[in-house]
């Protein structure tokens, strides 16, 4: 049993939340959902580790809940990053087959990709992620499994996706100190599209954008292939900080009317009722209505979509996204998001809420807050049985193409 249980834990902005699942015996290709924790993230800004201390505490009592609600002991977790100092790019790479055959074998295409990361990065960044986008053997593009063909020549087109080494570390340390082990670090868009896409979104062309607490996470696909990522630090905590300072009240509160009354859309405003205000330091309470809410709620709400459409836009693949848009992250939970996602994307829009569970918690883990947690845990259990960090490419393109590259992520931490 302990052989497959996947544990993924979301370290984010405004929570961190840790999901414990295993393969569903009776449902092949589904999660069994046996546990869930959360709690309240006080440690980071935008993405990124700023009170060590608090993190640890926040990550004790999230893997703690977990454990109490799954009957299982956890030691080893999958562990996303984000923040804004995510960066990709493309890159490119060549190599000359000289075997007699001309046969490509595997250790050709780590060859190559080893060949891709011959960058001139600085010295404060390093790769997190390889992700193939297509083989070239001797001219001939489209190839996604050059292993077994013959060719003289093979080029390859990589999509790269680095950090800052810091970041990952202090990630790293917080988890370690926490009392666990990190077995990968994911990014964490790729991570959202494991739950909320499905094979045919990928293929026909899709942009997923997971607004979160401290950043918006954007991930572009078409052929079934990552073409794109980037990561927004601004989200729901700026939406949040505008209705404290908009009102006079205190975050908290902030916090709850955004959730409860908040419409980031006018015209999906329907009953205009008062909200009450609570006064702060004893001075009276306050009446604002749903539409004064709304008009401080959707500039900013623009604001974020407006960032992705940019950066949609210089992926190059705007015009190719037929399935259109899907959103998730709790930032998705603003009513009215969809609607205003549709008219500045100028593209369909629908709200991505994580799948592919048979049986556990299915009730409770079917929101969008839970997306990047669930599709960690299914990352995982994709790649438990390579030695790669993971290419986010279906099965059986690329597969086992990018190894050991954790490894070698695991040296930058030797330090601490």
């Amino acid at each position: 049993m302990e052989q497959t249980i996947a544990v993924g834990l979301d370290i984010g902005t405004t929570k961190v939340c840790a999901i414990v699942a295993s393969p569903d015996e009776q449902h092949p290709g589904k999660l069994k959902i046996l546990g869930i924790g959360k709690s309240r993230s006080e440690g980071l800004t935008r993405g990124v580790v700023t009170n060590v201390e608090k993190t640890i505490r926040s990550i004790q009592t999230a893997v703690q809940d977990a454990e109490a609600q799954s009957g299982v002991k956890i030691d080893v977790v999958t562990v996303g990053i984000a923040g804004d100092h995510i960066q990709s790019f493309q890159s490119r790479g060549v190599i000359a087959i000289s075997r007699p055959d001309n046969e490509i074998k595997q250790e050709d295409v780590d060859r190559l990709i080893e060949d891709t990361k011959r960058l001139a990065l600085p010295l404060d960044r390093k790769i997190i992620h390889v992700i193939p986008q297509q083989f070239i053997v001797d001219g001939q593009d489209g190839i996604y499994d050059p292993v077994g063909m013959s060719g003289v020549r093979m080029e390859a087109n990589v999509h790269i996706i680095t950090g800052l080494v810091t970041a990952a570390q202090n990630i790293y340390k917080c988890v370690q100190r926490a009392g666990l082990q990190v077995n990968d670090m994911v990014l964490e868009p790729i991570a959202s599209s494991y739950a909320v896409l499905d094979d045919a979104e990928r293929e026909v062309g899709v942009a997923l954008l997971d607004i979160g607490g401290g950043t918006t996470d954007l991930a572009v696909f078409e052929e079934k292939t990552i073409r794109h990522t980037a990561v927004i630090g601004i989200a729901g905590t700026k939406v949040t900080d505008d209705i404290r300072k908009g009102f006079g009240i205190l975050t908290d509160q902030a916090e709850r009317i955004k959730c409860e009354y908040g419409f980031a859309y006018e015209p999906a405003v329907i009953d205009n009722q008062p909200i009450m205000l609570p006064g702060v330091g004893g001075r009276p309470p306050m009446e604002i209505d749903k539409l004064l809410l709304c008009k401080v709620i959707q500039p900013r709400m623009e604001e974020i979509l407006e960032c992705a459409a940019i950066e949609i836009k210089r992926s190059g693949y705007s015009k190719h996204l037929s399935a259109g848009a899907v959103l998730t992250g709790g930032g998705s939970l603003i009513k009215g998001t969809a609607e205003l996602a549709k008219q500045v994307l100028g593209m369909p829009v629908k709200i991505g809420i994580p799948t592919g569970f048979g049986a556990g918690l299915i009730h409770e883990i079917e929101n969008p807050i839970y997306a990047t947690g669930v599709g960690l845990v299914m990352h995982e259990l994709k790649h438990r049985d390579r030695s790669n960090i993971a290419a986010a490419i279906p099965e059986g393109k690329g597969k086992g193409s990018v190894k050991n590259i954790f490894n070698r992520m695991k040296t930058w931490f030797d330090e601490l």
